[in-house]
């Protein structure tokens, strides 16, 4: 079982890579998060320091008395916190740079989400998600979306993908009015690595798409 963290180990954990959950901190620090089991030591060199799904929990925990009040559109839209976060469409405050920035800064975000893929994966490969995008399903998926090139729907609820939680552990829904666009979102997370099939909801008919992360 994991233990709580110090105030000095909680800010090691506060200020780890949002998009892998590389650690930064002094061998002291890291070796007492890893006994905590709230980080691991990958075996390969660099032997970086990474959180795991209860270092990442502990990280987010402080966000949950505000999720509880807040909108189901803002609730599944990822907290920037001035750091980096995939669009999951239909944000009320969404990012306004769309331009060459914002596409290094998605390119970036994705590659290191390969690279976290190739560290954790004992085969090294990187066709599957990890362990991270299966604790963050709704920004996995948002990002592969993103990194690809797919537009998320703005705040008004306009064309473009918005990418949302369900009831299901290991699965997003993912809503695009177009149908060819909802096909190809369904494409680009198959070639990331998800299964995707195309949905329709009983009582409204949308069509929508069921992903979740491929295991093997």
């Amino acid at each position: 079982m994991a233990l709580s963290p110090t105030a000095a180990q909680r800010r090691v954990i506060d200020a780890a890579d949002p998009a892998t959950g590389r650690l930064k901190g002094t061998p002291a620090q890291l070796a007492a998060l890893v006994k905590r089991g709230l980080a691991f030591r990958h075996p390969r060199p660099p032997h970086d320091h990474f959180l795991t799904p209860a270092g990442h929990r502990i990280r987010e925990a402080a966000d949950a008395p505000e999720a509880v009040t807040r909108s189901p559109e803002a609730r599944a839209a990822p907290d920037t916190g001035g750091v980096f976060a995939a669009r999951v469409g239909g944000e009320e405050a969404a990012p306004g740079d769309t331009g060459p920035a914002r596409l290094r800064e998605v390119r970036g975000a994705w590659q290191g989400l390969l690279e976290l893929r190739r560290m954790t994966h004992p085969d090294g490969s990187t066709d599957r998600p990890c362990a991270w995008e299966r604790s963050h399903l709704v920004r996995a998926a948002a990002l592969a979306l993103e990194a690809a090139g797919h537009r998320p729907a703005g705040p008004g609820g306009d064309d473009g993908y918005r990418v949302r939680a369900t009831p299901q552990p290991e699965a997003v829904a993912v809503y695009e009015p177009d149908g060819a666009a909802l096909r190809a979102c369904a494409a680009t997370l198959e070639r990331a690595g998800w299964q995707a099939g195309e949905h329709t909801e009983p009582r409204t008919r949308v069509r929508y798409l069921l992903a979740s992360p491929r295991k093997v």
